[in-house]
């Protein structure tokens, strides 16, 4: 990384307001994660809430956003975020095909690992990306981030968020037309299958290092290094206040995305959203009473579930946002504002995109770019690939518009 990657924040005064709810904020997580762990069969709810809240923390202070970072880049050019997330794939890559091993020895055709987010790459997965890809661009981020700026008091996340529940029930409308008509015979590529796990995470690695190199030459130039702290209130002075370094934010989520996987599901945040709004399809009788094939791929699932709110990805979401709002705290960066008509307006509109894609592609820029891609599946590059030139589309068509 350049200097400017590793340049800190000049230190500000600490808000003792501000640590003190942050901190409040943080002890309820642990009480939440405590009282789950004593419950039987409590400790993998207890896990996620536990996990989610450090997601969050990590989320909000490094910014790590998809659309900002390819917004830095095709606009300023600004390769920074990028490469962070090339950081996060390369980190993530190593340690998901170490966990493989453990789940499937032998990588042989016609078997995948369990719960893993590969799926079917076809005309479908494009679109879903291309979907996605435009929705970040109209509400502004990608899930992941809506969720972190939830927690932050953001005023266009909660409608982004309930505009996505709804794309997410278009999404179930439109399945069973899709999936007879391109997704039942589309190939499940995984590259272990054909590579082998070394070879596969070779392949996967080479390709990052180019693209890292190919990104390197975007870097902004460098600038002054900030002293070393010269005492543990400046140290503290200076996490809380600015942005974490790129680089830090990158490592971290994909040494998550790997930590995740060692107790539950691949790491995804659309999971609860989605079984929500298809349990809220069911009872209102607007959804397909079969859903073809959906339940039988990994990924993202959205199963119908008695208590929404006692499943893992719905504990996870929940420490994220919790997690980010510590932050958002102690930091003095939660700032909650009441929406205007365009913030409504875009994060509906852009939400609905947004979930229309994460259902059709069985995941988000987090569960179908990062695990999918992680795990060697050929749909997480084709999703990550579609979702960057909607962003570089969407990017240009709103500068032709100004």
């Amino acid at each position: 990384m350049s200097a400017s990657s590793i340049t800190a924040a000049p230190a500000k005064p600490l808000s003792r307001k501000g640590l003190a709810a942050g901190a409040v904020v943080l002890l309820l997580i642990a009480a939440g994660v405590h009282l789950l762990g004593e419950r039987s069969g409590g400790r993998a709810l207890a896990f996620a809430l536990g996990l989610g809240a450090v997601l969050g923390v990590v989320l909000q202070r490094s910014r790590f956003c998809f659309y900002c970072h390819a917004r830095d880049y095709f606009e300023g050019g600004d390769a920074r975020g990028l490469l962070a997330i090339v950081a996060a794939l390369a980190v993530g890559t190593v340690g998901m095909h170490v966990v493989m091993t453990g789940w499937l020895p032998v990588p042989q055709p016609g078997r995948l690992p369990p719960d893993a987010h590969i799926g079917p790459v076809s005309a479908a997965l494009v679109l879903a990306g291309l979907a996605f890809g435009a929705g970040m661009v109209v509400s502004g981020s990608c899930i992941s981030a809506h969720w972190y700026r939830l927690g932050e008091g953001s005023p266009t996340a909660p409608f982004a968020l309930l505009g996505a529940a709804g794309g997410f029930l278009l999404g179930f409308i439109s399945w069973n037309w899709l999936y007879s008509a391109t997704i039942a015979t589309a190939p499940v590529v995984w590259l272990p299958h054909h590579l082998g796990y070394a070879g596969s995470a070779a392949l996967q690695l080479v390709v990052l290092a180019a693209l890292s190199a190919w990104l390197w030459r975007r870097l902004p130039v460098s600038e002054a290094v900030v002293p070393a702290p010269r005492s543990f209130i400046e140290a503290l002075q200076r996490l809380l206040h600015g942005r974490w370094p790129y680089a830090w934010g990158g490592l971290a989520v994909g040494a998550i995305a790997v930590i995740v996987v060692l107790r539950l599901r691949p790491l995804g945040v659309t999971a609860a959203l989605g079984s929500a709004a298809r349990d809220l399809g069911n009872a209102q009788g607007l959804l397909p009473q079969r859903l073809d094939g959906l339940d039988g791929f990994g990924g993202c699932v959205t199963a119908v579930v008695e208590s929404l709110w006692q499943t893992p990805n719905a504990l996870l979401v929940g420490g994220l946002v919790a997690g980010a709002l510590a932050a958002a705290l102690a930091s003095g960066q939660f700032r909650p504002a009441w929406p205007t008509a365009g913030q409504v307006a875009r994060g509906l509109g852009g939400g609905v995109l947004l979930g229309w894609g994460a259902m059709t592609g069985l995941g988000c820029t987090v569960g179908n770019l990062l695990s999918g891609t992680m795990a060697g599946a050929l749909s997480g590059w084709v999703f990550g690939a579609s979702v960057l030139l909607a962003v570089w589309g969407g990017l240009r068509l709103k500068r032709m518009r100004t």
